[in-house]
């Protein structure tokens, strides 16, 4: 009974819809009825601003690590050995994109799949946030950028040697392109939206 509260915990914490609820607190703002309706920090950075962007992005990591840190506070760590952090983060994750507070809606969790990898594996969190900085700089496209450093990071995981890792990342990786279908779409078009910086929006600039 307690493994399966935590886990409700964890989906719960989950589905907390941050950037519906800091545009609705302090902008009186829905962010699902504006630029492209989704829940998420690029939408929230495009409708809110850069600080309510910045922070629904920590607020969406942080319960991502905290879910995913559940079962060792629980002191639940050995139920499935060292794959039990890894299936609290995911369902931290179902309750970001299935979300019992956004009429089973929600966003494409790439931050709370971040928070989840802080928690786990720190080192790989490092790399995995260094690369989608670097790539959002050069592609200037969020949605490209978090695609590619969701299949380099499977890719280095293998160096990890560590197969719930990899097996999770490459599960999410094929989740994280779908969840993008349509940005895959305009991205094919050349309509997808850029960032105001970074090579790719000084070489989109250059053009026009």
């Amino acid at each position: 009974m307690k493994i399966i509260g935590l886990l409700i915990l964890a989906y719960l914490l989950g589905a907390i819809p941050n950037g519906v609820w800091v545009g609705k607190l302090f902008f009186q703002t829905d962010i699902r009825q504006a630029g492209s309706g989704n829940i998420g920090t690029t939408n929230t950075y495009r409708v809110l601003g850069p600080y309510a962007g910045s922070a629904v992005m920590v607020l969406d990591i942080a319960k991502g690590t905290v879910a995913t840190l559940l079962p060792t506070w629980g002191h639940v760590i050995t139920v499935l050995g060292s794959a039990t952090p890894l299936l609290f983060g995911l369902f931290a994750i179902l309750g970001h994109t299935v979300s019992v507070f956004d009429h089973f809606k929600g966003g494409k969790a790439v931050a709370t799949s971040a928070g989840m990898l802080l928690a786990y594996n720190p080192i790989m969190f490092v790399i995995a946030a260094s690369l989608w900085v670097g790539l959002i700089y050069w592609t200037s496209m969020v949605s490209l950028a978090s695609m590619i450093a969701f299949t380099l990071i499977t890719i280095i995981s293998l160096f990890f040697q560590d197969p719930y890792l990899t097996g999770i990342a490459l599960v999410l990786t094929v989740f994280v392109f779908y969840r993008h279908r349509t940005n895959i779409q305009r991205i094919r078009q050349g309509t997808e939206s850029m960032v105001p910086f970074g090579r790719g929006y000084r070489r989109k600039q250059h053009r026009s």
